[in-house]
């Protein structure tokens, strides 16, 4: 099984649409999924996401499924030292200077006041991700997934930029502080997991490819920084 990861394209957020280069990227991309042999299409329920996504519904032919539990986090705000940001937008500076990247530290990071409504924002994603892969025959088992029924599935999900690196700091047991600060995601990029099957037994979400903007260079498209805060060239 592989899970394709997609950020939406460059964001027009007041109108929680995209914008005219926006529509292009989302073109672009329609023609680099529609080779990938995708079996299923599923989006955050906001606009950006399904505009996006659309496109590459129409090339492929598949019906789009919404998921709730997808939407982009952006109740997690906070009073920081640099204004009030999205828990996301975490410097680096801040967290490789107070705290030792591990996986459980994360929490004691101070940075933010209050972590009660982060706690819950990653549970909620981990328990709504056991129970989406749960349908294609993967159960978690704690950090890898029982194989219940071997799956040729070629999963692509529309979302976003926070809460895919929200998500893919779950499934690849990666410190949620550390996805923040040390990763982005371009608009319109592709993150590609395999779900690597080295026995029948067990599969082990493994990162093959991130933020491929491949099909932007392709044609020419300059590279969206929507998100990317400091010296962008």
């Amino acid at each position: 099984m592989k899970l394709f990861v997609i950020r939406h394209g460059d964001p027009d957020y007041e109108n929680d649409t995209l914008t005219e280069k926006g529509h292009r990227e989302a073109a672009f991309l329609a023609e680099k999924m529609k080779t990938l042999g995708l079996t299923h299409i599923f989006s955050s329920p906001l606009g950006r996401a399904q505009h996006t996504m659309k496109y590459t519904a129409d090339a492929t032919g598949l019906i789009p499924k919404t998921e709730e539990w997808t939407r982009e986090l952006s109740n997690l705000r906070f009073d920081t030292p640099y204004g009030k940001l999205v828990a996301w937008d975490i410097p680096g500076e801040i967290y490789l200077q107070e705290l030792n990247p591990n996986f459980d530290k994360w929490k004691q990071n101070e940075y933010y006041p209050d972590k009660t409504d982060i706690d819950d924002t990653y549970d909620k994603i981990a328990q709504a991700s056991d129970k989406f892969f749960t349908h294609f025959g993967y159960v978690k088992e704690g950090s890898i997934y029982n194989i219940e029924k071997p799956s040729q599935a070629q999963i692509a999900v529309f979302c976003h930029g926070g809460f895919g690196l929200t998500w893919l700091s779950y499934l690849l047991n990666i410190p949620l502080t550390t996805m923040w600060s040390g990763f982005w995601m371009p608009p319109s990029s592709i993150t590609t997991i395999l779900f690597e099957e080295r026995s029948e037994i067990y599969a082990v979400p493994r990162c093959i490819s991130f933020a491929d903007v491949s099909h932007l260079y392709k044609n020419n498209e300059e590279l969206s920084y929507s998100g990317l805060k400091a010296n962008r060239i």
